[in-house]
């Protein structure tokens, strides 16, 4: 399976990373009163990302599963690649475990997300 469009995959990967990013900072203080609830509204926050940049990405095409997965692999690699760095050395200082235990593990939601919507609609 191929990416049929892999620069708009690319592109729509990075705003993958850029919206939940940017929307985290308005719920941050959230995670201080409830770290649960926060855990949530993010995870509902990739979920409708996810869904957004699907139905761009998937514009002129049916969406298929085998597709849908590898795009949804490229961009949880494109989210680790540009978030660990920061959490790791920025102000954090998270370790590796921390960061894929609290952080990193919650975009396997975009490979899961994709496929199983691509598998429902065809």
């Amino acid at each position: 399976m191929v990416l049929t469009h892999p620069k708009r995959a690319l592109a729509l990967g990075f705003l993958s990373w850029l919206v939940p990013f940017a929307f985290a900072f308005s719920v941050f203080p959230l995670k201080q009163a409830s770290p649960a609830l926060f855990d949530t509204v993010m995870s509902l926050a990739v979920i409708i990302v996810a869904a957004w940049l699907a139905r761009r990405y998937f514009r002129d095409t049916s969406p298929r599963p085998g597709e849908a997965l590898l795009l949804g692999f490229l961009w949880l690699s494109v989210n680790l690649v540009l978030d660990y760095p920061m959490f790791a050395y920025g102000p954090m200082k998270m370790t590796a475990a921390r960061y894929y235990a609290e952080i990193g593990a919650g975009y396997l939601l975009y490979p899961a997300f994709l496929a199983g919507a691509a598998w429902v609609m065809r």
